[in-house]
């Protein structure tokens, strides 16, 4: 198979580089390597929406994948989902996307700017449509996600978008990711491991280590049995 990993940061999947067999030069933000019998091309695309759209729109428009996997770590408005969990993502949206109406927020679809059911959306929302049939995914919950620029950090501020999306987690490239691959036509999957949960904002309780740890674990098994 040849596999496309994206994520936004080096560190966050620096254990499963690691372990890939480096396989011809480094390109800007792309690299290629091999696992088994597999090609696997890494893109770090930066942090963001903007960055992960544009480069995962420029790699998928140079090569054809199996499979594309998103791998990073998120924040969890749940606590089914407490940090160290590893979700398989499969809907997502942009929160922030449209106009404020007093105390009212108005989304895109809301504005009749784009119908709700116009691709690549579903029901207003991104969804995966073909999630793969691995053994590996398949045993990750399932969870909603929402993509922000600005992450959640005040109480007023998670109340409003959970009593709106009730969304399981949150990050700020996953929409961005998703968006490329059903405008691509490319099978794909969001992998993330929950680094905190969504509250005011409190560093000293992420468990960001331990999150990149078990996202790795998991990334490099995906691999090995894809």
């Amino acid at each position: 198979m040849r596999l496309l990993i994206v994520a936004a940061t080096e560190p966050e999947i620096a254990p499963l580089v690691a372990g890939l067999r480096p396989a011809g030069d480094s390109l800007e933000r792309w690299a290629s390597f091999t696992c088994r019998s597999h090609d696997v091309d890494v893109l770090t695309t930066g942090v963001g929406m903007t960055a992960t759209a544009t480069w995962c729109a420029r790699v998928l428009a140079r090569q054809s994948y199996d499979l594309a996997v998103n791998l990073g770590v998120c924040g969890s408005f749940h606590p089914a989902c407490p940090p160290g969990t590893v979700v398989n993502v499969v809907t997502d949206c942009i929160p922030e996307l449209g106009a404020e109406d007093g105390g009212q927020f108005l989304t895109i679809h809301d504005l009749g700017l784009l119908p709700r059911d116009e691709p690549p959306f579903t029901g207003g929302r991104l969804a995966n449509p073909f999630i793969p049939p691995h053994s590996v995914i398949g045993t990750l919950p399932r969870v909603n996600g929402i993509t922000v620029n600005t992450v959640h950090g005040s109480e007023d501020s998670i109340a409003r978008v959970v009593e709106r999306l009730k969304p399981d987690v949150e990050s700020m490239e996953g929409a961005a990711f998703m968006y490329a691959c059903l405008v691509s036509g490319v099978r794909f999957a969001q992998v993330r491991a929950v680094s905190n949960m969504v509250e005011k904002r409190n560093r000293a309780a992420w468990k960001l280590k331990e999150a990149v740890s078990a996202l790795n674990d998991v990334a490099l098994r995906l691999i090995e049995h894809a």
